[in-house]
């Protein structure tokens, strides 16, 4: 066939692809090094603010996980979400959603629980949900979907939170989803203001 068009991959969402890759990659040399990894750089815990990695550990706490099974299970819904929000956003304002969500889950979680570790990407994908829930945003209007959503999503945290003991944590879902609603909110806002 002539009219045949030649399929090529595209690098469509750089921003979430890296990110994806970078955790993958951080995972792979974390299981190669027995741990030493992840534990330095890529989880939050209570540790000396003379520590420079103290604060390189309030970002990159997002880009570590325990296994390949948290690593998926984060992924999955990541790299679903991500890309047609920087499709629609773009790259440095996806890019500060993470950044912000990292800075702001980590923080919380340095002051409040000082003897456990917090890493994975959790926070960022409830920061995703909620802020995409506000994609269809107009001024003076509250979508129903996203009150739905927050309910849904937020209410299950907190019921877990209550009744369930693991290894989850709760609070920074509930924390990334309302920085995800926030950011979310302001960026509709602004670019319904300057359309």
């Amino acid at each position: 066939m002539k009219n045949a068009k030649k399929m090529k991959l595209s690098f469509n969402s750089p921003v979430i692809l890296s990110f994806a890759f970078a955790s993958f990659m951080i995972l792979l040399f974390d299981q190669v090094f027995g741990g030493t990894l992840t534990r330095t750089l890529f989880s939050v815990y209570r540790s000396s603010f003379w520590d420079p990695f103290t604060y390189l550990r309030f970002f990159g706490h997002v880009l570590g996980h325990a296994n390949w099974d948290h690593l998926i299970s984060n992924m999955m819904m990541f790299l679903v979400i991500g890309p047609l929000l920087e499709d629609k956003y773009g790259s440095m304002n996806i890019l500060m959603v993470i950044l912000s969500t990292a800075f702001v889950t980590g923080v919380i979680h340095f002051l409040l629980f000082p003897k456990v570790a917090l890493l994975g990407a959790s926070g960022v994908v409830f920061a995703f949900i909620l802020f995409a829930s506000m994609t269809s945003l107009k001024e003076g209007e509250i979508p129903i979907t996203f009150i739905l959503v927050a309910l849904l999503y937020i209410g299950k945290e907190v019921l877990q939170g209550i009744f369930t003991s693991d290894n989850i944590s709760n609070l920074t879902h509930i924390i990334g989803g309302l920085v995800g609603a926030y950011l979310g909110y302001q960026l509709n806002l602004y670019q319904a203001k300057h359309r």
